[in-house]
């Protein structure tokens, strides 16, 4: 029988995967909007009147980017222990099977179909079931290679260097986030004909603008600790 305290871990561990989910689809819906702003610079002006300016959305995958650390970070803490495998093995399994899906059905390269404006169901399930693979493999990262955890503690112990920057603009890029997404929203009202394909950015930005500011008030950046450090034999 599955005791309280293990339903509790396992719920915390998918909210965890779940947040770098989301913040890996905020900066993948984004990064194809700003794609498209300079490729048809500077006819295209995104989302006016409500949006000053299309390269505010550098801000918005700045605020995806830095809430992936905090939101692994939930999920690292937690002992659940494997499932025949490490998260990555069924990470790199989901974005193999995509990889070789999308070639086939659609003749692009997984990662073009992030930059091209396509409602097929094939581009989109394909961009769902990526992003899902990273998110695994991401959650896991530390555990893929000691080479890597050690590029991970270096990373780490620059971010702990600068961990109060990193607080302060986790909020700011927050608010940037929230605004993208309020602005992508009231346009969308505007022109109803891209309600389906703009519903998964302005949902995504809006989790991402509130999970910034959660983690900020939580103090999330400002808890991390100096990872230690590691002598090579």
């Amino acid at each position: 029988m599955v005791s309280a305290a293990s339903v509790k871990t396992i719920f915390k561990k998918t909210f965890s995967i779940a947040l770098i989910f989301n913040s890996l689809i905020s900066i993948a819906c984004v990064a194809g909007i700003i794609y498209g702003y300079y490729q048809a610079y500077p006819y295209w002006k995104p989302y006016e009147p409500f949006l000053i300016n299309g390269n505010i959305f550098w801000l918005a995958i700045l605020a995806g980017l830095i809430n992936i650390f905090p939101g692994a970070a939930i999920g690292r803490a937690l002992h659940t222990g494997r499932f025949l495998f490490h998260h990555y093995v069924y990470g790199f399994f989901v974005l193999a099977s995509t990889t070789a899906i999308v070639g086939v059905y659609t003749g692009l390269n997984v990662i073009s179909i992030f930059f091209i404006d396509s409602n097929t169901v094939v581009v989109n399930a394909g961009r769902c079931f990526f992003l899902a693979g990273l998110a695994l493999f991401l959650d896991d990262l530390p555990d893929v290679n000691r080479h890597v955890e050690r590029g991970l503690n270096w990373i780490k112990r620059g971010a702990y260097q600068i961990r109060k920057t990193l607080h302060i603009v986790q909020f700011i890029t927050g608010i940037f986030a929230f605004y993208c997404a309020l602005s992508i929203l009231l346009s969308t009202f505007q022109n109803s004909v891209r309600w389906l394909p703009n519903s998964f950015v302005i949902v995504s930005l809006f989790i991402t603008a509130i999970t910034s500011f959660a983690l900020e008030k939580q103090g999330a950046w400002l808890k991390i600790t100096r990872p230690k450090t590691t002598t090579s034999h």
